[in-house]
């Protein structure tokens, strides 16, 4: 389910990141696993995209497939441009300067990406060592400028300590100095504050803002949680089972939902308005299962206005304001 050259996608014309037709599948002893099912998405400087999904629909492969991180029997197709420059499937030394010095990644659990025998200054410095080839005093007062702009209390300090004496939030905020030291284009932002608590992810999400006013960097922010992605991304695009459900403005895609799986998202989020014993909404059944995937639209197992044509994969088209849904259901008739 490709879209043609000429088929105008919801940005403008040509972005700092441009995705085309991406594929990423996986060689398994049970069979080819198809993780990511031609994504099509453009995203430009200062602009952010949210990636959305439930765990399994392959938001975190896209992000590993455009940093060169994925595993040794995965495999790339497709096309993704980044400052009109090919990046997919580009040999390990130009990757390794691609990385940090232009694109950059906060992964998911801070305590686990960060060298526990290391202090975090050295952590830090390690980073403008390699890519800036600057002078260890350099390095240091470089970095302890960069924990001071991401809101770390005592920063100088913070820079002799080891990462168990930090807090989640300001392990975080360790993670996203690393990925900023280099002034990045492109910051992808993998579930960022998912072991994080409320609190503390409207500190983090507050900070990315600002960040992003800053330095003008484009970002990339995967995430399950709708909630996380309503203050901070200009677009969101809905995944389901690899495939694009849903993309557009996050305004649009937050008040007027246009696929099924979007709303059943959206009607998951909790609401401190609500009233009654019932928390929330559920979406009914399971993720499906990559190597046995049901015929024609991913979502129709699950879905409460699949109708006879959904067994055919419904088309990725284009309506309203530069928004696209693959969905069958006529949009008047969905509630």
């Amino acid at each position: 389910m490709s879209i043609p050259d000429n088929f105008p996608l919801p940005t403008a014309a040509p972005g700092l990141l441009d995705v085309r037709d991406l594929r990423v599948t996986f060689s398994t002893n049970d069979g080819e696993v198809t993780a990511v099912n031609d994504l099509n998405f453009s995203l430009n400087a200062g602009e952010t995209l949210g990636i959305v999904g439930e765990s399994g629909s392959g938001k975190s492969q896209t992000a590993f497939a455009l940093m060169g991180l994925l595993a040794a029997n995965g495999r790339i197709g497709g096309s993704a441009r980044f400052n009109g420059r090919e990046i997919l499937n580009l040999p390990e030394k130009e990757l390794n300067k691609l990385r940090s010095e232009q694109i950059s990644m906060i992964f998911q659990d801070p305590m686990t990406s960060l060298n526990p025998y290391m202090r975090v200054g050295e952590q830090l410095m390690e980073v403008l060592r390699l890519h800036k080839n600057i002078s260890k005093h350099e390095a240091f007062e470089e970095s302890v400028r960069m924990l001071d702009a991401v809101k770390m209390p005592e920063a100088r300090k913070r820079m002799r300590m080891y990462p168990h004496e930090f807090s989640g939030g300001m392990r975080q905020r360790v993670m996203i100095a690393i990925a900023l030291l280099c002034r990045p284009k492109l910051l992808i932002a993998d579930e960022p504050t998912t072991a994080l608590d409320v609190t503390v992810q409207a500190q983090i999400m507050t900070l990315l803002n600002e960040l992003k006013r800053e330095f003008n960097t484009a970002i990339i922010m995967i995430t399950h949680d709708l909630g996380v992605v309503a203050g901070i991304c200009d677009r969101v695009l809905v995944m389901y089972a690899g495939r694009t459900m849903e993309y557009g403005k996050a305004t649009d895609v937050f008040y007027r939902p246009s696929h099924p799986y979007s709303i059943g998202l959206l009607g998951a989020v909790p609401r401190l308005d609500a009233e009654g014993t019932e928390l929330m909404a559920t979406i009914p059944g399971n993720p499906p299962n990559l190597l046995r995937l049901p015929a024609g639209c991913p979502f129709q197992p699950r879905c409460k206005y699949a109708m006879d044509i959904c067994s055919t994969m419904p088309p990725l088209e284009r309506f309203g304001d530069q928004r696209l849904r693959a969905c069958y259901k006529p949009l008047e008739e969905l509630v």
